[in-house]
This record gives structure tokens, C-alpha cells and sequence, in this order.
């Protein structure tokens, strides 16, 4: 089975970086409004608990699946699921974001999902720098 691709889930992409902040202010934001536009898209208000219904401006609509205070959420996104989760170092100090997606269409897919999801890492990592 080539690099990506699941029995169960399809082609998928997982990018994660350690940040220099506690998970806490990485929370923080990423459930903000201004993190959720980052990360899901510009309009979109999630309310925490599963089954939930959620729309983009852009008019992406999906559902929460998973939501889990300073741990993960879990959304689908058209017709894929995203999750992003959250892992403090050791000594609290760094926090490890993770971004996961699966049920892509293919490999060419997989692979433009990867830039964006390392550009989006590199949003949030600049926009906690400014905090």
C-alpha cells in the first residue's frame, strides 16, 4: 500500500510541529475565532459538542465529530475529516500541534493538502509569536 493511503480512511495527511508555547495559549487560539479561520476557515464558529453543524464563509460545511478541551477537535470538512491535537512537552514549557486529514480523493490531493497544512503551521506559529 503506497505512503498515505489507509485501509479504512482513505488517503491521508498528518503535519505537526512544536511549538515554543504551553498547550494551554496553543488551545487557546486554536479554538479562537481568529485560530478557527486559520485552521477550518474564515466563518467558521464551532460549538463544542458532537454532531454539531458548522459552516465556512466560503461555504465549506461540516459537523463536530470530537471535541475535547485542550486535546483534540475533530470535524469533517466536505467530504474529509480534520483534526487537530494538541501535545505538551514534558515540561509544559512546548506543545506539540498536530493537524490530520483523511478521506482525501487521491495522492495528488494528499500532497497539495500537505503545503497547506505546513502553511497553516507556519500561520499559527506567527500568530502566537505576536501574542
Amino acid at each position: 500500500m503506497p505512503a498515505g493511503l489507509a485501509k479504512d480512511a482513505g488517503w491521508q495527511i498528518g503535519v505537526s510541529r512544536t511549538l515554543p508555547h504551553p498547550a494551554p495559549v496553543v488551545w487557546d487560539f486554536i479554538s479562537s475565532r481568529d485560530g478557527l479561520a486559520l485552521w477550518l476557515g474564515p466563518g467558521a464558529v464551532l460549538t463544542p459538542e458532537r454532531g454539531a453543524p458548522y459552516r465556512t464563509a466560503v461555504g465549506v460545511t461540516g459537523e463536530v465529530r470530537g471535541y475535547r478541551r485542550m486535546d483534540r477537535i475533530r470535524v469533517t470538512h466536505g467530504t474529509t475529516t480534520v483534526q487537530v491535537a494538541l501535545a505538551p512537552t514534558a515540561d509544559g514549557a512546548r506543545t506539540m500541534l498536530r493537524f490530520h486529514q483523511e478521506h482525501l480523493a487521491n495522492a495528488e490531493e494528499r500532497e497539495r493538502q500537505r503545503a497547506h497544512w505546513q502553511r497553516v503551521l507556519d500561520q499559527v506559529a506567527a500568530a502566537l509569536d505576536q501574542q
